[in-house]
């Protein structure tokens, strides 16, 4: 009865149009009084607990890194590189997109900053060389997903944090699933060229080439030093977040020295709003997720899968239904947050690896947000590329149904995820 009364309330409150993070705080007020505990003063205590964690500071330093990024400089280095490396293929500029996206990822952790960044850049060029512009947004938006699969990943903070696995073991074990989505979208790419019938290449001389490269090696250093360093054990993932703004503003203010006093100061203010946003729903999502333990429905969960525990494959095949038709209705994060502490007892009880299942319930809800109606990393597209959720549906949907396929075939497969972990861990 519980699972109903969240579920109903939740569900109610997103229908009218307010804010997760309000309509979590809503819940978990529904949730007291169903109880019968409503004590207003232990949410708050809950909520303040929910995001007084180490893990999380991660965040706010990874989001402050991938604004300098943008702004100083960084982010265009990137794409130079990617260029040098693709541009010379036909079709060029989508694989440059794609290539970006994989380092870019190493940087930031999040879906819509590479969205955002690489978009700002990449959409001009390839609409002076006749791109289609719906095709173009679409492809970038579906490359920016590899940013939460790849290290440094926010959304892996919040997961790890909220069940309790090691954050830098979940880093580790996207680096292969980001690669081979990137490598399924190259090949769509291939075909997508031929049938649009592109013909562009960027043209350059070795000089000008060798130029871009060394330019760009200080960006490039970046994410080796970030998830090298976690790897190594030399820093924790917060410590990561705080070294890659320091190594960020040090690039951007005395090597590239496009970041100044004033970019400086809004990047610290773009920084605070997201970081603000992300930890509201933190706070709230916790003091909700402390409410579903103590109404019992995790243990409710596992008795309504309790037929399916048996058979782990089709018990992932369901989770993973139910996950993408959440991710097309709700973020992220509150997925996250709210889903997880309900499915990991599920999971464990099945004797699924539960590093093998973040990644993928990771993978599926960053599959929504390129899924509509609510689509965050679209709707990033389409303020980028100035057209409308409609046009941008379209251009994505060839990209959309090959990250579905690498889903399906990483449920079908774990060791694609288990034995990389492995060997990469120890």
């Amino acid at each position: 009865m519980g699972l109903l009364v969240f579920l109903v309330t939740l569900s109610a409150l997103l229908l009218i149009g307010v804010p997760i993070a309000i309509a979590l705080g809503g819940c978990a007020i529904v949730l007291m009084l169903f109880l019968d505990q409503f004590q207003p003063l232990l949410l708050a205590q809950q909520m303040i607990v929910g995001v007084n964690s180490f893990p999380l500071m991660a965040i706010p330093f990874f989001m402050l890194a991938g604004e300098i990024m943008s702004k100083g400089g960084l982010s265009k280095r990137i794409v130079d590189f990617a260029n040098v490396l693709m541009g010379r293929i036909r079709g060029g500029l989508g694989y440059t997109a794609i290539v970006a996206s994989i380092i870019f990822a190493g940087l930031s952790g999040s879906a819509v900053a590479d969205a955002a960044a690489l978009g700002g850049i990449l959409l001009p060029l390839m609409a002076v060389q006749g791109y289609k512009t719906e095709r173009a947004a679409g492809f970038i938006c579906a490359g920016a997903i590899i940013a939460p699969i790849i290290p440094p990943s926010i959304p892996m903070i919040v997961l790890g944090t909220s069940v309790g696995l090691s954050i830098s073991r979940m880093f580790m074990s996207g680096i292969v699933p980001g690669l081979i989505i990137g490598i399924a979208l190259m090949v769509v790419w291939y075909f997508v060229v031929r049938i649009d019938d592109y013909h562009d290449v960027v043209h350059f001389t070795r000089e000008e080439g060798l130029k871009m490269v060394i330019s760009s090696l200080p960006a490039l250093f970046m994410p080796i030093l970030i998830v090298g360093g976690i790897r190594l054990g030399i820093f924790t993932p917060t410590e990561a977040g705080a070294f890659a703004v320091v190594y960020a503003v040090f690039v951007c203010f005395f090597i590239y020295r496009e970041l100044t006093w004033k970019k400086l100061v809004e990047c610290l203010i773009a920084a605070c709003k997201s970081t603000a946003t992300v930890m509201f729903i933190c706070a709230t999502a916790s003091a909700v997720a402390w409410l579903i333990t103590i109404a019992q429905i995790p243990a409710m969960a596992v008795q309504l899968f309790g037929g399916l525990i048996a058979h782990p494959v089709l018990l992932m095949i369901v989770i993973n239904i139910f996950l993408f038709l959440m991710g097309m209705v709700m973020d992220l994060t509150p997925n996250i947050l709210i889903f997880a502490p309900v499915l990991f007892p599920v999971i464990t009880a099945a004797g699924i690896d539960p590093y093998y299942f973040a990644l993928i319930m990771t993978l599926n809800l960053c599959i929504g947000m390129i899924t509509p109606p609510v689509g965050t990393v679209l709707y990033v597209g389409c303020g980028v590329a100035k057209i409308n959720f409609t046009q941008i549906v379209r251009g994505v949907l060839p990209f959309l149904l090959v990250e579905i396929a690498v889903l399906v075939i990483l449920t079908a497969f774990p060791s694609l995820v288990t034995v990389p972990l492995q060997l990469i861990m120890g």
